[in-house]
Protein backbone atom coordinates (compact mmCIF):
# COMPACT_ATOMS: atom_id res chain seq x y z
CA UNK A 1 0.00 0.00 0.00
CA UNK A 2 1.99 3.21 -0.85
CA UNK A 3 0.66 6.72 0.45
CA UNK A 4 -0.45 9.54 -0.72
CA UNK A 5 -2.95 11.32 -2.73
CA UNK A 6 -3.51 11.17 -6.72
CA UNK A 7 -1.63 14.67 -6.91
CA UNK A 8 1.16 13.93 -3.98
CA UNK A 9 1.19 10.16 -4.36
CA UNK A 10 4.69 10.41 -1.93
CA UNK A 11 3.18 12.09 0.52
CA UNK A 12 2.44 10.15 3.72
CA UNK A 13 2.39 6.58 4.33
CA UNK A 14 -0.51 4.19 5.94
CA UNK A 15 -0.15 2.95 9.37
CA UNK A 16 1.30 -0.68 9.43
CA UNK A 17 -1.45 -2.08 12.22
CA UNK A 18 -3.54 -4.79 10.59
CA UNK A 19 -7.09 -3.16 11.90
CA UNK A 20 -5.94 0.24 10.77
CA UNK A 21 -4.21 1.51 7.58
CA UNK A 22 -4.96 5.07 7.90
CA UNK A 23 -3.38 7.26 5.63
CA UNK A 24 -1.12 9.70 8.07
CA UNK A 25 0.60 12.54 6.73
CA UNK A 26 3.01 12.97 9.61
CA UNK A 27 3.57 8.99 10.14
CA UNK A 28 6.02 7.67 12.90
CA UNK A 29 8.18 4.68 12.85
CA UNK A 30 8.86 2.61 15.56
CA UNK A 31 12.41 1.97 16.81
CA UNK A 32 11.66 -1.13 17.81
CA UNK A 33 10.48 -3.19 14.96
CA UNK A 34 10.52 -0.19 12.15
CA UNK A 35 7.11 -0.39 11.05
CA UNK A 36 5.22 2.62 10.89
CA UNK A 37 2.30 3.78 12.64
CA UNK A 38 -0.32 6.53 12.76
CA UNK A 39 -0.49 8.96 15.68
CA UNK A 40 -2.94 6.96 17.73
CA UNK A 41 -0.87 3.40 17.13
CA UNK A 42 2.88 5.11 17.72
CA UNK A 43 3.29 4.03 21.28
CA UNK A 44 4.89 0.36 21.83
CA UNK A 45 1.57 -0.52 23.61
CA UNK A 46 -1.40 0.48 21.45
CA UNK A 47 0.89 -1.93 18.56
CA UNK A 48 1.89 -4.77 20.50
CA UNK A 49 5.44 -4.23 19.67
CA UNK A 50 7.67 -7.27 20.16
CA UNK A 51 10.45 -5.14 20.41
CA UNK A 52 9.36 -3.12 23.44
CA UNK A 53 12.40 -3.47 25.32
CA UNK A 54 15.33 -2.73 23.02
CA UNK A 55 16.48 0.43 24.38
CA UNK A 56 15.75 0.08 27.98
CA UNK A 57 18.22 -0.66 30.67
CA UNK A 58 17.68 -3.09 33.48
CA UNK A 59 19.77 -3.24 37.06
CA UNK A 60 20.23 -6.70 38.24
CA UNK A 61 21.12 -6.92 42.09
CA UNK A 62 23.43 -9.68 43.34
CA UNK A 63 22.15 -10.90 46.34
CA UNK A 64 25.30 -12.13 47.68
CA UNK A 65 26.82 -8.85 48.10
CA UNK A 66 23.87 -6.59 47.51
CA UNK A 67 26.04 -4.61 44.47
CA UNK A 68 23.93 -3.60 41.01
CA UNK A 69 24.76 -4.40 37.66
CA UNK A 70 23.64 -2.87 35.12
CA UNK A 71 22.11 -4.57 31.69
CA UNK A 72 20.21 -4.38 28.64
CA UNK A 73 16.63 -4.37 28.13
CA UNK A 74 17.87 -7.52 25.16
CA UNK A 75 19.25 -9.57 28.02
CA UNK A 76 16.78 -11.99 28.32
CA UNK A 77 16.63 -13.89 31.66
CA UNK A 78 19.41 -16.64 30.80
CA UNK A 79 21.87 -13.49 29.90
CA UNK A 80 20.72 -11.86 33.54
CA UNK A 81 21.61 -15.60 35.17
CA UNK A 82 25.07 -15.40 33.31
CA UNK A 83 26.25 -11.94 34.22
CA UNK A 84 25.24 -12.72 37.85
CA UNK A 85 27.53 -15.71 37.41
CA UNK A 86 30.16 -13.39 35.89
CA UNK A 87 29.86 -11.37 38.57
CA UNK A 88 30.28 -13.84 41.41
CA UNK A 89 33.68 -15.54 39.58
CA UNK A 90 34.69 -12.38 39.11
CA UNK A 91 35.77 -11.81 42.81
CA UNK A 92 34.22 -8.13 42.85
CA UNK A 93 31.53 -10.06 45.12
CA UNK A 94 31.99 -10.02 48.73
CA UNK A 95 29.33 -10.64 51.08
CA UNK A 96 30.85 -8.43 53.71
CA UNK A 97 30.38 -5.92 51.62
CA UNK A 98 26.24 -6.17 52.10
CA UNK A 99 26.48 -4.89 55.50
CA UNK A 100 25.45 -1.73 55.50
CA UNK A 101 26.71 1.26 57.37
CA UNK A 102 25.12 1.84 60.23
CA UNK A 103 25.42 5.24 62.66
CA UNK A 104 28.14 4.88 65.48
CA UNK A 105 25.94 6.20 68.44
CA UNK A 106 25.02 3.39 70.81
CA UNK A 107 21.30 2.28 70.26
CA UNK A 108 20.75 3.94 66.61
CA UNK A 109 20.30 1.36 63.81
CA UNK A 110 20.17 4.05 61.01
CA UNK A 111 21.28 2.76 58.15
CA UNK A 112 23.28 5.85 56.68
CA UNK A 113 23.20 6.36 52.44
CA UNK A 114 24.59 9.97 51.31
CA UNK A 115 21.23 11.94 51.96
CA UNK A 116 21.00 11.30 55.63
CA UNK A 117 24.91 11.46 56.64
CA UNK A 118 26.26 14.13 58.52
CA UNK A 119 30.11 14.55 59.53
CA UNK A 120 31.60 15.73 62.92
CA UNK A 121 34.06 19.08 62.44
CA UNK A 122 35.32 17.96 65.69
CA UNK A 123 35.90 14.17 65.52
CA UNK A 124 35.46 13.19 61.55
CA UNK A 125 33.03 10.52 62.83
CA UNK A 126 30.42 10.22 60.06
CA UNK A 127 26.50 9.32 61.85
CA UNK A 128 23.29 9.89 61.41
CA UNK A 129 21.46 13.49 60.80
CA UNK A 130 19.75 12.82 64.66
CA UNK A 131 23.25 12.73 66.12
CA UNK A 132 25.00 15.45 63.79
CA UNK A 133 25.85 17.85 66.93
CA UNK A 134 28.82 16.78 68.81
CA UNK A 135 26.57 16.62 71.93
CA UNK A 136 24.66 13.95 70.43
CA UNK A 137 27.03 11.79 69.48
CA UNK A 138 29.53 11.65 72.34
CA UNK A 139 31.95 13.56 70.67
CA UNK A 140 35.78 13.27 71.11
CA UNK A 141 38.68 16.15 70.99
CA UNK A 142 40.41 15.63 67.51
CA UNK A 143 43.74 13.05 67.48
CA UNK A 144 47.00 14.09 66.92
CA UNK A 145 46.49 12.91 63.35
CA UNK A 146 43.61 15.10 62.89
CA UNK A 147 44.03 19.00 62.08
CA UNK A 148 43.90 21.05 65.55
CA UNK A 149 42.55 24.76 65.64
CA UNK A 150 46.13 26.16 66.45
CA UNK A 151 46.93 28.46 63.76
CA UNK A 152 43.16 29.04 62.71
CA UNK A 153 41.40 32.48 63.93
CA UNK A 154 39.07 30.68 66.67
CA UNK A 155 35.09 31.92 66.77
CA UNK A 156 33.58 32.34 69.85
CA UNK A 157 31.60 28.89 69.17
CA UNK A 158 34.72 26.92 68.97
CA UNK A 159 35.59 28.10 72.57
CA UNK A 160 32.47 27.63 73.70
CA UNK A 161 32.47 23.75 71.91
CA UNK A 162 36.01 23.05 73.32
CA UNK A 163 35.18 24.07 76.96
CA UNK A 164 31.84 22.34 76.42
CA UNK A 165 34.08 19.33 75.73
CA UNK A 166 36.63 19.82 78.37
CA UNK A 167 34.18 19.54 80.73
CA UNK A 168 34.01 15.77 80.33
CA UNK A 169 30.26 15.48 82.87
CA UNK A 170 31.94 17.71 85.56
CA UNK A 171 28.93 20.49 86.96
CA UNK A 172 29.58 23.60 85.84
CA UNK A 173 30.58 26.05 88.04
CA UNK A 174 32.28 23.89 90.49
CA UNK A 175 35.73 22.72 90.78
CA UNK A 176 37.52 19.68 91.92
CA UNK A 177 38.66 21.69 95.31
CA UNK A 178 35.07 22.92 95.94
CA UNK A 179 33.44 19.63 95.41
CA UNK A 180 36.27 17.67 98.22
CA UNK A 181 35.65 20.40 101.08
CA UNK A 182 31.40 20.20 100.86
CA UNK A 183 31.73 16.22 100.85
CA UNK A 184 33.41 16.09 104.14
CA UNK A 185 32.03 19.21 105.67
CA UNK A 186 28.64 19.61 107.24
CA UNK A 187 26.46 21.66 105.02
CA UNK A 188 26.08 25.29 106.61
CA UNK A 189 22.59 25.34 106.51
CA UNK A 190 20.57 22.72 108.11
CA UNK A 191 17.02 21.35 106.70
CA UNK A 192 14.82 20.68 109.37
Amino acid sequence: MTGGTEAFPDLGRHCQLSDCHQLDFLPFQCDGCRKVFCVEHRSYKSHECPKSDHNSRKVVVCEICSASIETTGRDGEQDQKLLLEKHAKSGNCDPRKKKKPTCPVRRCKEILTFSNTSTCKTCQIKVCLKHRFPADHVCRKPTAAQPSLAGKAVSWNDKFMAAFASREGKECGKSARDSKSSASSAPSVRAY
